[in-house]
């Protein structure tokens, strides 16, 4: 009960997984960082998306830098994510 309530107060997990995609591209403001680090201190689903996240971010910047030798931007990454995630409906 306590933690759907913080969930609820600080942020809930649509807010906190668009917030990890947004730090990813750019930078997040320093209050969306405190509250993001406190829903993921509580969250253990927001962690597993956030380990994922970074996997699949070290695994694209690897693949295209070692092999086409392509220099891409973080925006053309998450760019990819964002069709992903619209392919898979989340």
């Amino acid at each position: 009960m306590l933690k759907r309530l913080i969930h609820i107060i600080f942020l809930p997990c649509s807010e906190a997984t668009l917030l990890m995609e947004k730090r990813n591209a750019d930078s997040i403001s320093p209050k969306e960082d405190w509250k993001l680090s406190m829903h993921l201190k509580i969250c253990k689903w927001c962690r597993a998306y956030k380990k994922k996240l970074e996997i699949l971010d070290d695994i694209l910047k690897r693949k295209l830098f070692k092999e086409e030798n392509i220099q891409i931007n973080d925006s053309e990454i998450q760019g990819f994510k964002d069709k992903v995630i619209k392919k898979l409906d989340i």
